[in-house]
C-alpha cells in the first residue's frame, strides 16, 4: 500500500508525471544503483533496512522512496515533516505495531526528515529499535547535524549527489515527447545547467517554456523565463574553459576590471560558484604565494562562503576573493619551486632518507643507526643547524627561489641569510 504522494492525479506539474516507476527509468547515482551496488541490492532484494537519503534537491531522493514503494511487498506509509506532530506519529506507530503482530513489516518514508524535532525524532526511536517500523528519511541537510544521533545510528547513511547536465538533458529530451514540443540541444544543455544539478528545477522550468511556445522553444524564450541575457553555456564544453582561463588570466595580470567582468560571464551563465571559488583558491597559491599570505585565507574563506549561502548571495564573496588576488602582489615562486621539486622526487625515487633524519622508535631502528646524528634545531640558540636533510645525491639544491614582490621580499632576505648562515657553519664540520 502507497501513500497519495505517488498516486497518479489529473493536472499534476511536469515533474511529478516524469517520476520513474523503475530503477531502469532512474536518472544519476550510478554510485548508489548501477547493478552490484549497494542501494540497488537492497531494493532488488526487499530487505530494506532504516536509511537516510541525504542530497541537494531534486536529486531523486523522494523518487527512490517512491520505487521501493512500488517494489516492497510491505506496507508503506509517507510521513511529512512539514504537517505532521507527534499525535500523527504515534497513530502511525500504533498501525505499525497492529501490523507486525500480524508478521507485516511497515515502511515509513519521512520526507524533510530534517525539520522534525528532538521529541518528534525521538518518538520515531524504540519503533525503529524494535523493529516495528523501517524508516526512509530524505534530508537536504547534514544528517549528522539535523537527525538525533540515536536515531542516526540506526539508519544506513546514503548521500546523493546533484545530477550531472548529461542526466538532466535525458530527462529534458523524454519531456519534450510528453510536452509536445521542441526545443535545441543548446537550449536543453542551457537548461540542464541552469537548474544545478537539480531535475525538478529543470523540469519546471522545461514546462513554463512549453507553456510560452507556439511548439518550438527558442533563445528568446529561455531569456524571458530565466530572467538572463546569456544562458547558452555548456559547463562541459569549450567556452567553459575559455571563460575560466579569461578569469585567472585577468587575475594574474593585475586587472581587476576584467577578472570581476568574466566572473560575472560565469555567474550569470549558471557556472557552480564552488568551482569558481576552487579556482580562485588553487590561484592564490600559483599566482599570488607568499607574496601575500593572506590570500590563501581569503579564497578559502571564500569557498566556505559559496558553500553556506550559494548564489546568489555568494557573488560578493566571489567577487572580494577575485579583486583581492587581482591587485595582490604576484609571485609564482612556490609553483615553480614544486615542480622543479617534483623533477627530481621523479627520477629519484628510490633515493634513501638520510639516516640522520628517520625516526627510530625501536630499539632496532636505534641499533640500524636510525636517527643518529640528528640535530634537534629548538636545541641550538639559533633555532637552525647546519644538518643536510635532502638526499646525498641532491645536495645543494635550491627549488624555492622567491620574488621581492610583496611579503615575499621579507622571506627572501630571511632565507638568504638562512642559507648562507648554513654554509658558513657546514664549511666548520
Amino acid at each position: 500500500m502507497t501513500s497519495s504522494l505517488f498516486a497518479s492525479t489529473e493536472n499534476e506539474p511536469l515533474a511529478a508525471r516524469m517520476r520513474p516507476k523503475t530503477l531502469e527509468d532512474f536518472a544519476g547515482q550510478e554510485h548508489l544503483i548501477a547493478p552490484g551496488k549497494i542501494l540497488r541490492s537492497i531494493i532488488d532484494s526487499d530487505r530494506i533496512p532504516s536509511m537516510i537519503f541525504w542530497g541537494p534537491p531534486g536529486v531523486g531522493k523522494t523518487t527512490l522512496a517512491s520505487i521501493i514503494a512500488g517494489k516492497t511487498h510491505a506496507h508503506f506509509i509517507n510521513f511529512s515533516a512539514v504537517t505532521s506532530g507527534i499525535k500523527e506519529i504515534r497513530e502511525v506507530m500504533k498501525q505499525a505495531e497492529a501490523n507486525r503482530n500480524f508478521g507485516g513489516r511497515t515502511i515509513v518514508f519521512v520526507d524533510e526528515i530534517h525539520r522534525f524535532n528532538k521529541a518528534q525524532q525521538d518518538a520515531f526511536l524504540p519503533f525503529v529499535e524494535k523493529g516495528s517500523i523501517i524508516l526512509i528519511g530524505a534530508t537536504t541537510e547534514n544528517p549528522s547535524f539535523e537527525v538525533n544521533s540515536a536515531l542516526l545510528s540506526r539508519c544506513k547513511v546514503f548521500v546523493l549527489k546533484a545530477l550531472g547536465s548529461g542526466d538532466i538533458v535525458k530527462l529534458l529530451k523524454r519531456a519534450l515527447s510528453v510536452l509536445n514540443v521542441s526545443a535545441g540541444d543548446d537550449i536543453l544543455s542551457a537548461v540542464a545547467n541552469f537548474s544545478n544539478g537539480d531535475a525538478r528545477s529543470a523540469l519546471s522550468l522545461l514546462e513554463m517554456m512549453a507553456v510560452n511556445s507556439d511548439g518550438t522553444i527558442t533563445p528568446e524564450i529561455l531569456a524571458q523565463c530565466t530572467s538572463r541575457k546569456s544562458l547558452l553555456y555548456d559547463k562541459n564544453g569549450e567556452e567553459h574553459y575559455n571563460l575560466i582561463s579569461a578569469l585567472h588570466k585577468s587575475m594574474r595580470n593585475s586587472d581587476p576590471d576584467a577578472a570581476v567582468y568574466w566572473l560575472a560571464r560565469m555567474l550569470e551563465a549558471g557556472e557552480d560558484p564552488l568551482y569558481i571559488a576552487r579556482r580562485v583558491v588553487r590561484f592564490a597559491s600559483e599566482d599570488v604565494g607568499l607574496a601575500d599570505p593572506n590570500a590563501l585565507t581569503m579564497a578559502v574563506s571564500a569557498y566556505h562562503a559559496c558553500h553556506f549561502l550559494g548564489m546568489p548571495e555568494c557573488s560578493v564573496h566571489l567577487t572580494q576573493a577575485v579583486v583581492h588576488m587581482s591587485v595582490a602582489p604576484k609571485s609564482n615562486a612556490l609553483y615553480t619551486a614544486y615542480n622543479a621539486a617534483r623533477d627530481d622526487a621523479v627520477n629519484t625515487l628510490a633515493e634513501p632518507v638520510p639516516l640522520h633524519i628517520r625516526n627510530a622508535p625501536t630499539r632496532l631502528m636505534r641499533e640500524l643507526e636510525y636517527g643518529k646524528g640528528y640535530q634537534y634545531a629548538h636545541d641550538f640558540d639559533e633555532k637552525i643547524t647546519a644538518m643536510t636533510c635532502l638526499p646525498e645525491s641532491l645536495e645543494g639544491r635550491e627549488y624555492y627561489k622567491p620574488t621581492e614582490q610583496g611579503a615575499e621580499g621579507r622571506y627572501k632576505n630571511r632565507l638568504e641569510n638562512i642559507r648562507k648562515w648554513k654554509a658558513e657553519h657546514r664549511s666548520k664540520i
